[in-house]
């Protein structure tokens, strides 16, 4: 499923118009998105958190040439599924 589906669910499932889902999921990838550049943890009981990670820098190699490379360090975002969504999914 894409945005375009997801959005098309969403509006369905609530009784609102397309353009409204739209503007709601949008809503919430921007919020959550602002959250984790602020580096805080976003929990939603039952169906999973959203968090960063940070990476250490590393060595790596290049697979076009076989040379080694320098990694950066980085941070990530992270997604861990709550205990409602797993069974829900098994």
């Amino acid at each position: 499923m894409n945005k375009q589906g997801l959005v098309e669910v969403m509006a369905k499932a609530s009784g609102i118009s397309k353009s409204q889902a739209n503007k709601a999921l949008s809503c919430l990838t921007q919020s959550i998105t602002k959250s984790l550049k602020k580096g805080d943890r976003i929990t939603l009981v039952g169906f999973g958190s959203f968090s960063t990670a940070k990476r250490k820098a590393r060595k790596g190699v290049n697979p076009q040439n076989g040379k080694p490379i320098q990694i950066k360090a980085r941070v990530v975002p992270k997604f861990s599924a709550g205990q409602a969504l797993k069974d829900a999914v098994k």
